[in-house]
């Protein structure tokens, strides 16, 4: 049995390729998911890969989860904080749920998951966090303050815990994708969906097999000089 790994989001769209790409890799996965249980049985059917229900923006929540994966699969040595939602809209018309709802489940679990899982990866000295950030964080988007707060939060949290983490051996680093392949950009209409192709300089979306790549590399021994860094995969969208 390989090392044991938790996706959060882990059972749809990025977040499945993340938890498949880490499976077929040897690792043993424990994919969280929020409340779709249709989609996360659909998903532990087709794949094997552990399921659980669990709300990663409640501390307690997660420090319960957490120890029933330990409990079941064993010691948690990998985390993909992936789980997040969008509640958009412009500022003077967004209300104050839509603003911490997106704060709690996109940044706050970042919190939550890796506080409940480092202190076994210090005392093993190694570790390997992942947390997915957005070019949305980086570059901004109208409609989005919630959103782009979140995840630009995201990359601040990554680079300070990457220090905490170092000499423990511990790996902390960000992945912003673009725009991604998923049913929720698919959603999106059409002529809004073309514009923002046209923006994207390799001329496609991103599929979520490129996003898994990049995690499995950053989580992989050959990564483990690698910490405090953000991934772009972004087809060029946004280059700083």
């Amino acid at each position: 049995m390989g090392r044991v790994a938790i996706v959060t989001g882990g059972t749809r769209g990025i977040g499945e390729a993340i938890s498949v790409g880490l499976s077929e890799a040897g690792y043993t996965v424990a994919a969280i998911y929020a409340g779709n249980d249709e989609a996360a049985k659909r998903f532990n059917n087709k794949t094997g890969i552990a399921v659980y229900k669990l709300n990663v923006s409640d501390f307690e929540a997660c420090e319960a989860g957490a120890r029933q994966i330990e409990a079941d699969l064993g010691p948690v040595d990998i985390l993909v904080n992936n789980a997040g939602i969008t509640r958009d809209g412009t500022m003077h018309r967004m209300s104050y749920d839509q603003w911490n709802s997106v704060i709690q489940t996109n940044l706050a679990s970042c919190f939550n998951m890796a506080r409940v899982v480092i202190d076994g990866m210090r005392e093993r000295n190694f570790g390997r966090i992942v947390n997915i950030g957005s070019v949305n964080g980086q570059a901004g988007q109208y409609g989005q303050v919630n959103y782009a707060a979140a995840k630009s939060g995201i990359h601040g949290f990554t680079k300070a815990l990457a220090q905490e983490g170092a000499a423990k051996g511990i790996t902390v680093n960000a992945i912003a994708p673009g725009y991604i392949d998923t049913d929720m950009v698919r959603a999106v209409p059409e002529n809004v969906l073309e514009k923002i192709i046209n923006g994207i300089p390799v001329g496609r979306l991103g599929q979520a097999s490129e996003i898994a790549r990049g995690v499995l590399f950053l989580v992989s021994d050959d990564g483990g000089f690698i910490t405090g860094s953000t991934l772009s995969i972004n087809g060029g969208q946004h280059m700083y």
